[in-house]
């Protein structure tokens, strides 16, 4: 890891537990674009890094319902 992306990478590891696959993606992504980090500081100063190592989560589920004619 590289010295601007250990921390976020440390973050990572601390707030997604148990998901060594998601683990092993964001430091790859990390370790290809520190060099552009490097470049455009501003990436780390507006926090454009800690939003694209953010999964994002959906929750799916269904509800059966049953209506005024008996059929579900």
């Amino acid at each position: 890891m590289g010295k601007l992306t250990d921390p976020i990478y440390k973050q990572v590891l601390e707030r997604n537990k148990g998901e060594p696959e998601f683990h092993q993606a964001v430091k790859e992504v990390l370790d290809s674009i520190e060099p552009a980090l490097e470049k455009y500081p501003e990436f780390m100063e507006n926090g454009i890094v800690e939003r694209i190592v953010e999964p994002e989560r959906v929750i799916h589920f269904r509800v059966p319902w049953v209506d005024d004619k008996g059929k579900v």
